[in-house]
């Protein structure tokens, strides 16, 4: 019993282990806490980006339609497109350059172009997916560095036998480390979860859009084309009425 006395009386006579500062909890993970901290700033980098990036104004804006209608022609629907940088006009252009191709060649090109669109929509994703991955096992490695280093000191020092808070100070700050990393993957996976979420919503508002619009377009598209290969086809025979007198007259006065 007087031994167990002697490990409680030397346990408060320790002072508790407190943290006064953010910089200090830092400190005190250890080394690792450096890939941790920068992976988090570029995580918020990338939030703060994709957040102003994927807003459905600068996606689809709300003029873009009523403009579309206010062209009239092709010929400025294709201006009103390429002067309109935004991911919607894109997928239009690609829809007017080929409006009067096949049906089946139109909608490929609108999907090569819609995959274009998504995949700049998901910019930098990937490095939030591979930090929220990657940020808990860096913490769960350098609490295990923690604890090799804990279990180290113990073992050297000569007064370490019967006292367990040299052991519990070093699992303390080793245990920092996997907090932090959890600190940082949780916010981020939910992050990319609900930026995919909102790009996905986006492709469907741009498909949806733009199958309307050639849905709307494409007859009045074909019909002037028609009438354009039906008025150049009404314009030849009058050329060739107009040169017939001319050379009529010219072979009778020569016979």
């Amino acid at each position: 019993m007087s031994g167990i006395a002697l490990l409680l009386a030397q346990a408060e006579a320790e002072a508790p282990i407190t943290v006064h500062s953010v910089w200090e909890f830092i400190v005190r993970g250890g080394p690792m806490m450096i890939p941790i901290g920068l992976a988090s700033l570029v995580a918020l980098t990338v939030i703060i980006e994709r957040s102003i990036s994927l807003r459905r104004a600068r996606v689809i804006p709300p003029d873009f339609l009523g403009g579309m209608e206010q062209a009239g022609n092709r010929a400025a629907r294709l201006t009103y497109c390429t002067d309109n940088p935004s991911p919607i006009a894109n997928i239009f252009l690609a829809a007017l350059r080929r409006m009067r191709e096949p049906l089946d060649i139109l909608e490929r090109h609108i999907e090569q172009a819609g995959q274009r669109e998504v995949f700049l929509l998901r910019k930098y994703l990937r490095v939030l997916s591979v930090i929220a991955a990657v940020s808990p096992l860096m913490g769960l490695l350098g609490t295990i560095f923690g604890m090799i280093r804990a279990f180290s000191t113990v073992a050297s020092a000569g007064e370490a036998l019967g006292r367990t808070e040299l052991l519990a100070k070093g699992i303390y700050e080793a245990m920092i480390t996997t907090a932090a990393g959890l600190l940082v993957a949780i916010p981020v996976l939910i992050a990319y979860h609900w930026f995919s979420a909102r790009i996905e919503r986006l492709v469907a508002d741009m498909d949806r859009l733009t199958m309307e619009f050639v849905e709307t377009h494409r007859g009045d598209t074909t019909s002037t084309a028609d009438a354009e290969t039906a008025q150049a086809a009404s314009d030849s025979p009058d050329e060739a009425t107009t040169d017939a007198p001319a050379t009529v007259p010219a072979v009778r006065a020569t016979a």
